[in-house]
């Protein structure tokens, strides 16, 4: 398998922007692996925030049903929803910039290759 394929399973598989380290392409690899991380986080911190008062009730009452926590979570949906496509969005990228990009040292002769 060449360094390009193995790449883009990197990329494509495991984390986003992991291919382009593989490739040396440090900058863009590490950007893109931090702003996957930042928006997962985010997203967290969202769902966590939906949910603090469906948590803080089971703590109280002992119980929890489906019906709380879909109310609560419909609250922060809109935002969730856009922070997950946000994240799909540079994995996409990550991909695609993968892909098409080069390797370090590579010369633009052989890029296609």
């Amino acid at each position: 398998m060449n360094r390009r394929k193995t790449a883009l399973l990197l990329t494509a598989l495991v984390l986003p922007g992991l291919g382009h380290l593989y490739l040396g392409r440090k900058v863009a690899g590490v950007a893109i692996i931090m702003l996957v991380n930042l928006l997962m986080l985010l997203a967290l911190f969202v769902l966590l925030k939906g949910l603090a008062p469906v948590i803080a009730a089971q703590a109280v009452s002992g119980g929890i049903n489906t019906t709380d926590v879909l109310t609560a979570l419909h609250g922060v949906a809109g935002l969730g929803k856009m922070l997950l496509a946000g994240f799909a969005l540079v994995w996409v990228f990550a991909i695609v910039d993968c892909m098409k990009g080069r390797d370090e040292g590579e010369s633009p002769e052989t890029a296609g290759r």
